[in-house]
């Protein structure tokens, strides 16, 4: 599916306006908020705003002559040296159905249609990040390349309410204020020669034209969230965290860049661990130039202790995620990596497949000061994007919970043909040995636990069923103490035809979390694209079916996204 030039170069930076709904909740957001829906939202008035809502343009900032030139030489490129030629590159493909972008909601009331909000859930909310781009793209556009949209669910008092906002990064703002897009995008932006000359050139003279500092960070902020050092965090792996805050009323503000009094450098983690036994948490970044592999914590109360560099990691590899135990961090050195020749002298690409790599687990002491003592093992086929957990079983082996991407070259170009098979690895420290058991033959990636039990051992997990993925058509529990080399699904809640939703989350029934380890719920968006309807599903995680004990309509769609986490209200 190409896309015609001259429909690209005619939607280009489009922004449009709307009166705010009378029906929402006060607010001190802004009256207005900008309108990007595509061609497919606007021949379904069910996935965008209410039809009465009344629109006017904005009027744009007048623009200086360089910003003239450099946006119409952008146009050039996009239209003509590379365009949208590839489905998983081109917007009118990407932003389709529930994956088109939407405008921010300021905090709005939503009912309760079905059961009851659990007493655990109050005053807390669940937010979830995702790619929600600002501005229709110019060209080239991957799902990975959007700006950060949280989506945030707040209750009080058996009462709930959402609220939409952009994480207000660095790349958000400097666009906002142009009205068109100023920075390239990542994973779509640079496929060839032409494109990366062409690109490269026209993002050097945005710089020296002082169009934007790449100084204060390029990163979009649209993977996940995590909670540590008394803030919460919106993250995305190319940038460093930004603080943000739920305010009481349910809005989301955006704190700021936060680099941890300047010991924290370029980037992290979009998945950092957090032990809940000591208030610790251990992270990473990955790099396209050596150190590959940089591994570092910060202590209970927040304060970043030194790099770890891992120059045993000899590649630049894509390390999305890791895993922890109370003795060991886990890193995966997967066939995904950065191909830089691939890059300039293909078509594909910043980060692509290598099938001739045999991929590797790194186990390092997770508190060691230098890469001494980081053991490595050959694991053919094991590719892993996101770990579930792992823990340490007696004084010789790890156990690590994955699931492992079965056909890793479709990663980025046809997700549609991922198939990711949980497995249990065992890894004999002293014999070298690993062992491998499948857990579920099911297509499941997005897994979870009961967050106390991250780096113990534990029993249950939660996953998200791929139909195909991207797509989401149910959750599953999992039952890993059953014997090897069976089924261990043991619940299982599918949405219905043409209802898809996001990652799960585990919520305890308890705080302190003295109950049984599933004792609790399981929660999510899912969104019916039969009606155009969203709604946040509250589930029970002990029942053989993941019974549904609370159902809110939402007032509008939540786009499918990425990752989220529940905070409770003594974190907010």
């Amino acid at each position: 599916m190409s896309s015609s030039p001259t429909l690209l170069f005619q939607v280009s930076s489009v922004r449009i306006e709307d009166k705010p709904n009378t029906t929402t909740k006060k607010t001190t957001a802004p009256p207005s908020v900008p309108d990007r829906r595509t061609s497919s939202d606007l021949n379904n008035s069910t996935t965008t705003r209410p039809s009465s809502l009344t629109s006017t343009r904005k009027r744009l900032p007048e623009a200086s002559l360089p910003t003239t030139i450099l946006n119409a030489l952008d146009d050039i490129v996009n239209n003509f040296i590379d365009p949208p030629m590839r489905p998983s590159v081109d917007p009118k493909f990407v932003l389709s159905q529930n994956f088109a972008p939407v405008d921010e909601l300021p905090p709005t009331d939503c009912p309760v249609i079905e059961g009851k909000i659990p007493s655990c859930l109050d005053g807390g909310a669940y937010i979830r990040n995702g790619p929600n781009p600002q501005y229709l793209p110019r060209g080239p556009y991957h799902l990975f390349d959007g700006d950060g949209m949280l989506h945030s669910i707040k209750f009080s008092q058996g009462r709930a309410t959402l609220c939409s906002r952009y994480v207000k990064t660095y790349k958000y703002s400097i666009e906002r204020q142009a009205s068109h897009p100023v920075l390239p995008n990542v994973f779509s932006g640079f496929n060839g020669m032409p494109a990366v000359v062409a690109r490269g050139a026209l993002t050097a003279a945005r710089v020296l034209a002082g169009q934007y500092n790449p100084g204060n960070g390029i990163g979009l902020a649209n993977t996940s969230l995590a909670s540590f050092s008394n803030k919460l965090f919106a993250l995305g792996e190319s940038d460093l965290p930004y603080a943000i805050r739920v305010t009481p009323d349910g809005d989301i503000e955006t704190i700021g860049r936060h680099d941890f009094d300047g010991k924290l450098f370029m980037s992290m983690t979009a998945h950092p661990k957090v032990d809940s036994d000591t208030g610790e948490t251990f992270a990473f970044r990955y790099s396209p130039m050596p150190p590959y592999l940089t591994y570092f914590r910060f202590d209970a109360n927040g304060s970043k202790q030194a790099d770890v560099p891992i120059f045993s990691m000899v590649t630049p590899t894509f390390l999305h995620d890791f895993a922890i135990t109370n003795k060991y961090a886990i890193f995966g050195d997967i066939q995904i990596g950065m191909n830089p020749v691939e890059m300039i002298v293909g078509s594909g690409s910043p980060v692509g497949s290598d099938l001739n790599k045999v991929p590797r687990i790194g186990v390092i002491p997770r508190y060691a000061t230098d890469e001494l003592k980081m053991k490595w093992f050959n694991v053919p086929g094991f590719n892993m994007i996101h770990a579930i957990n792992a823990w340490d079983e007696g004084d010789d082996s790890i156990v690590l919970i994955a699931p492992n991407i079965l056909s890793v070259e479709h990663t980025l170009e046809r997700m549609e043909l991922i198939h990711a098979s949980v497995e249990k690895v065992k890894i004999n420290m002293k014999t070298g040995i690993v062992s491998r058991f499948p857990i579920s033959a099911r297509n499941l990636d997005f897994g979870v636990i009961n967050p106390t039990y991250l780096g113990k051992k534990n029993r249950y997990g939660y996953a998200a069923v791929g139909d195909p993925m991207p797509k989401i058509s149910g959750v599953v529990k999992l039952d890993w103490s059953q014997g090897e080399h069976q089924e261990c699904i043991v619940a299982s809640r599918m949405f219905g035809r043409g209802c898809y939703g996001g990652e799960p989350f585990f919520v305890a029934k308890d705080s302190e979390n003295t109950g049984d380890e599933d004792d609790g719920y399981v929660v999510t968006y899912v969104h019916d694209e039969n009606t155009g309807e969203s709604r946040f599903l509250v589930m029970d995680a002990k029942s053989p079916s993941l019974d549904i004990v609370a159902a809110v309509k939402l007032p509008r769609r939540v786009p499918y996204g990425f990752h989220g986490l529940f905070v409770r209200g003594t974190d907010l």
